[in-house]
């Protein structure tokens, strides 16, 4: 069985254009979220899922550049999109991902696929029952039911919002979700890039943690911010787009 995660990029972000190639303590935004999703023991490959849009070839290079597999397609249709690319890379098992969550732990990927493998279940995630900081976003699901879903809509919503058809339906599909334990359990935290103040907050974040342990976990910015509330602060106004 070999477990993927597709990461969605592409450069022309509604609120903050280019973010994907921030810079975070030395390497673009997703460089920075590569090299974290390669501490993952339960993946076996990370593919880029970025569009044909021109202005997307910098991140085709620079995600070749770090060593992860690339699948260009659609920039609307991004259901499709990331199923394409997990075909590209003949993926049994989907570790669904953006680009706007550099600072999601490797130990929140790797409980999610054990959840996913353990489970008879179609869909596992940590997103319909919110209980980790926004950040950590991660959903996993077979080939196979993106691909039955896939084939089910072409509602633009659902093409957008890749695991959106998944998860509204339990009526089609088998679903779990998993709960942060009690010292990670911050929903109130806002640990996602969607605008310069988000963005700022994790840089400040990852600046601080990477000095204290280079494989840093969602403990250490949690208690980064714990004693820094001045940072959280920085984006405690933005109002965060839900479907």
């Amino acid at each position: 069985m070999k477990v993927v995660v597709t990461i969605e990029a592409r450069m022309s972000a509604t609120r903050l254009p280019g973010k994907v190639l921030f810079p975070i303590v030395g390497l673009p935004a997703l460089g920075f979220l590569i090299s974290r999703l390669k501490q993952a023991s339960m993946i076996d490959e990370i593919v880029v899922a970025t569009t044909e849009n021109p202005v997307d070839a910098p991140i085709e290079a620079w995600a070749r550049t770090l060593g992860a597999s690339v699948f260009r397609g659609s920039e609307t249709d991004v259901m499709g999109r990331v199923l394409d690319a997990a075909r590209l890379v003949k993926a049994d098992v989907v570790v669904e991902l953006t680009a706007d969550n550099p600072l999601i732990d490797p130990k929140v990927i790797d409980y999610a696929v054990k959840c996913f493998v353990s489970q008879d279940v179609d869909y596992v995630s940590n997103v319909t029952h919110r209980t980790y900081p926004l950040g950590m976003d991660t959903q996993v699901f077979s080939t196979r039911v993106l691909e039955d879903a896939y084939n089910r809509t072409q509602d633009p919503v659902h093409l957008e919002h890749v695991s959106l058809f998944i998860y509204r339906n339990p009526s089609i599909y088998r679903l779990s979700t998993f709960q942060a334990p009690d010292a990670l359990r911050r929903p109130d935290l806002r640990l996602t890039m969607d605008t310069m103040e988000d963005y700022q907050v994790i840089v400040k974040c990852a600046e601080a943690c990477v000095q204290v342990h280079p494989n840093f976990g969602l403990e250490d910015v949690i208690g980064f911010c714990d004693q820094n509330p001045e940072i959280t602060a920085l984006n405690n106004e933005v109002i965060h787009k839900w479907v």
